[in-house]
């Protein structure tokens, strides 16, 4: 059915590269609102290689600390909302190599392990992460021209932004570039990258404010400051050692995959041209033929990258979201499977796989469809679209409770308060009194009637 496909062609660039956080955006496609959260799990994966060494050199647990991609050109990183991590995507496309984004990476874990954020109510983590990335999905799209929407998106965020979006001291500052350098030694790599990448900051210093890069803004640096940083790096054992060959081709990959989902696709191929036959150049092709729906093109590209790599699940992913989202699905499940195969950890192939399935239309492999949602929410329960497509899962399947149930999940895990008790009650008279999954609507109800309570 064209709606349903539509809706999954939507739900993929969710689920692998696409919107994330707050339903508005969800239900978008514009540019304005592209400019959001990112979830990519192969690009999740390299970030998170980078960082929880860091994070368990600072004392924190990785698992609490969250890092998030957020889809925008300018060079930016900044620690906001308890322990949250957000890494702007033309950071990581113009960073030159893995060593100075780990750098960033070191110094905004420093302000987290120092506690250089604010406190209070609204500083309490995860849970106003939302409202953080709907600032920055507001101002972007008053900048493409949708300000109505804009503003909206400003006036409910702007009280947390007031608090979380902090300029950090001087003091501050220097402070988290002595324990970032602290925690890459500590982790056996050089910190050489991060007084790279702020030297180039620094540069900018003298510029007025709207030539500034926002992490000039925020971070405020000096060329004392990068003199004292220098010191740091030539007293570091680790000062010469540099990123290893695997690092370097995945950071590449990443790279690339970004350029070719975000940049026009003429500037792709111009960046990338035909003859390049790398891996990152073939890589970024796939997915700008992907974008401009030239499949005659973008799949001899991601075919080649499956022949050299048959064992690398982000190719087979890749290969199934393009037949998926051209309407192509019986034939993507193939790839998606492999890909699963390949990274049964990954919950967002997971979720994309089931999503897939569903797609066919074939009643046979809702079951199957069903079991891959469910892995996917176990590892991810906030997961907002693997509940979507799992309600649909148990609809098809006739279990109108469960369905409920999964969609008050659903508005839950988007901080719909009201969405989420009206369903949670739909599931209640449905469900078995006192059963584990009565107990859990009664629980998304209680939470959500107190949540609903306190906004207003």
């Amino acid at each position: 059915m064209t709606t349903h496909r539509s809706r999954l062609s939507q739900t993929l660039r969710v689920l692998t590269l696409g919107l994330v956080a707050s339903g508005a955006l969800m239900a978008s496609q514009s540019e304005a609102s592209a400019r959001a959260g990112i979830r990519d799990a192969e690009i999740e994966r390299i970030l998170r290689g980078y960082s929880d060494p860091l994070f368990r050199a600072a004392g924190l647990d990785e698992k609490a600390v969250n890092m998030y991609i957020i889809n925008d050109p300018s060079l930016n990183a900044f620690v906001a909302g308890g322990q949250n991590v957000f890494v702007h995507t033309g950071m990581i496309m113009t960073l030159d190599t893995p060593n100075e984004l780990k750098g960033v990476i070191a110094h905004e874990t420093a302000h987290i392990s120092g506690g250089h954020l604010a406190r209070g109510p609204e500083a309490a983590g995860k849970a106003q992460v939302p409202m953080l990335i709907g600032m920055l999905a507001g101002i972007a799209a008053i900048a493409a021209g949708a300000p109505d929407i804009g503003m909206g998106l400003l006036i409910g965020s702007q009280s947390v932004a007031q608090r979380e979006m902090l300029a950090y001291s001087r003091t501050q500052e220097s402070a988290a570039d002595q324990a970032g350098v602290k925690f890459l030694n500590a982790t056996g790599q050089s910190p050489r990258g991060m007084a790279m990448t702020f030297d180039r900051f620094a540069d900018q210093e003298a510029l007025s404010g709207y030539r500034q890069d926002p992490f000039i803004r925020s971070h405020p640096l000096s060329r004392e400051r990068v003199a004292a940083l220098q010191g740091l790096v030539d007293a570091s054992p680790y000062k010469d050692r540099t990123d290893t060959p695997r690092e370097i081709a995945d950071y590449a990959l990443m790279r690339a995959k970004l350029r070719g989902f975000i940049e026009r696709p003429e500037t792709v191929l111009r960046r990338y041209p035909h003859s390049d036959k790398s891996a990152p150049a073939r890589y970024a092709r796939a997915a700008a033929y992907f974008r401009a729906a030239d499949l005659e093109h973008s799949l001899p590209e991601i075919d080649s990258l499956i022949a050299e790599r048959p064992d690398y699940a982000y190719f087979w992913e890749l290969k199934g979201q393009i037949l998926v989202e051209s309407s192509r699905p019986k034939e993507g499940v193939p790839a998606y499977r492999k890909a699963v195969e390949l990274a049964p950890d990954e919950p967002l192939i997971q979720a994309s796989f089931g999503a897939a399935l569903l797609a066919t239309e074939d009643s046979a492999v809702v079951p199957e469809a069903m079991r891959h949602l469910k892995v996917a929410l176990q590892a991810e329960p906030d997961n907002a679209m693997a509940w979507y497509y799992l309600a649909d899962a148990y609809s098809r399947s006739g279990n109108d409770a469960m369905a409920a149930l999964a969609t008050a999940e659903r508005y839950y895990s988007l901080k719909q308060y009201p969405q989420a008790m009206n369903f949670s009650q739909r599931a209640q008279k449905k469900l078995a009194e006192g059963s584990n999954d009565w107990q859990r609507a009664n629980d998304i109800l209680s939470i959500s009637q107190s949540e609903a309570r306190e906004r207003n």
